[in-house]
């Protein structure tokens, strides 16, 4: 390995690790929530699938919009300009306040959307039940992601991960006790996972104020020390970023979700099978996002301190160990993936379900990981508007429409093998080809017009 990208690796592989340990104590929610729930009914486990997929998409396009600052606070520590981190993350906690009101109507009267599925009416309740339960949490959890992209962006990523690794500690009890009920609490199924998650976002934004209030290396941005109203000019340039990198996000999850959506059409079993390969995938996605976290704190830091060629090199070098790790992941998985599935459910039904999806999962997860830290590093350099159009060509017209053309076999020629959930999956997997292509040529130019004219 040649030295100067031993070095950046290295650099990398510090920010990425607290990252990746933090985002896998989180998204280890969702796999204690599936095989939790898994083992409580099928029911509530085919409501977790439909639930999961309409909070993800709402809390990520949300949060997405909030995780503008991190570029922004990255560029100004790399610049040495303390106090304007400050009256950014200010600005910040008020464009939460209107998007935890949007987010919170979404998720308590999810009726629109839960229609598009036709769900059966045992279904449609026990889904309601779940989101208006997680929507109580949504405010905290914006809080949360506030603090997690400053800290990101000052390259303090392992504060964020003790509050993580922290919380995971306290789901598997309260699950546990709010699923199959006990000590006067009665059973609750799926909706008693959610419970668990919205009060476990509380105690987490909580402890993310007091850490923002106490720690030394938040003292430099005095962000407590004044009030101030809305800027609009601020908020413009968060939105600016935000609005674009939310919809990117959103793109991506909602890709997702109607994948479950239509797929729910498909009966309950499919829908579960559906649910554990999506979880698989999930956990996998960890890693090439917490290098891409990673990649984007010290590109945009190097920006801000106007040295365009390390970020540019940082940008190739972090896209290219994410994809290396991408693909000896892929094959481990794909070799182990009988016990893998057999770890969230004895159904055999259900295993026989989520085999080739799992298969294809293996595949997917390599262009995942090279669309996902490619857009990291666009984001570094304030760059979100075209990688958003790609998404959009990309995963909603290659991948959804295509899924839904070979799930439902439209034309009446698709080969059996290509049809029903695999056909979505397959879709889907193009889609993260054409995208993750689209992108790596946008930050090839991206960053040289920037060595060009010099940072």
């Amino acid at each position: 390995m040649p030295p100067s990208l031993l070095g950046d690796v290295r650099r990398i592989a510090a920010l990425a690790w607290p990252v990746l340990i933090g985002q896998l104590a989180i998204i280890a929610f969702g796999v204690i929530d599936t095989a939790m729930v898994g083992r409580y009914s099928a029911l509530d486990l085919a409501a977790l699938g439909l639930g999961s997929s309409i909070y993800v998409s709402v809390y990520i396009a949300l949060t997405g919009i909030l995780s503008a600052l991190q570029p922004v606070a990255a560029q100004l520590y790399g610049a040495r300009k303390d106090i304007e981190i400050g009256l950014e993350v200010r600005q910040a906690f008020w464009l939460a306040l209107v998007l935890m009101a949007l987010g919170f109507a979404v998720l308590y009267f999810p009726g629109p959307l839960l229609d598009l599925a036709h769900a059966p009416e045992a279904l449609r309740e026990r889904t309601i039940g779940y989101l208006r339960l997680l929507s109580f949490g949504l405010p905290a959890a914006l809080a949360f992601r506030i603090y997690s992209s400053l800290a990101n962006a000052v390259g303090r990523p392992r504060l964020v991960m003790f509050l993580q690794v922290g919380a995971l500690a306290l789901k598997v009890p309260l699950n546990t006790w709010l699923i199959f009920g006990g000590l006067g609490v009665p059973a609750l199924g799926g909706p008693g996972c959610a419970l668990a998650s919205t009060s476990i976002n509380w105690v987490l934004a909580v402890c993310a104020v007091l850490a923002l209030t106490r720690f030394d290396v938040f003292a430099p941005f005095e962000i407590f020390r004044h009030f101030c109203w809305p800027e609009w000019k601020r908020q413009a340039e968060l939105l600016k970023l935000g609005i674009p990198m939310g919809l990117s996000y959103l793109i991506e999850v909602t890709s997702y979700t109607f994948m479950a959506i239509f797929i729910a059409r498909m009966g309950t079993t499919t829908l579960a099978g559906h649910q554990i390969a999506g979880n698989i995938g999930a956990v996998l996605y960890m890693t090439p996002l917490s290098i891409g976290v990673a990649t984007s704190t010290l590109v945009a830091q190097a920006l801000g301190g106007n040295r365009p060629a390390e970020a540019r090199t940082l940008a190739r070098h972090g896209v290219a160990t994410a994809v290396a790790i991408a693909c000896c992941y892929g094959a481990i998985v794909f070799v182990l993936r009988p016990l893998v599935i057999g770890g969230y459910t004895p159904d055999p039904t259900v295993v026989a379900a989520a085999m080739p999806l799992v298969a294809i999962v293996t595949c997917y997860h390599v262009f995942d990981a090279l669309q996902i830290t490619t857009a990291f590093a666009l984001r570094a350099y304030k760059v979100a508007v075209v990688p958003t159009l790609i998404y959009a060509v990309a995963l909603w017209g290659v991948g959804l429409g295509g899924g839904y053309a070979l799930g439902f076999d439209v034309t009446g020629t698709i080969p059996v093998w290509a049809t029903g959930a695999r056909g979505f999956w397959l879709a889907n997997l193009a889609s993260l080809l054409m995208a993750g292509a689209g992108l790596l040529l946008y930050l090839s130019r991206v960053s040289a017009w920037h060595l060009r004219r010099g940072g």
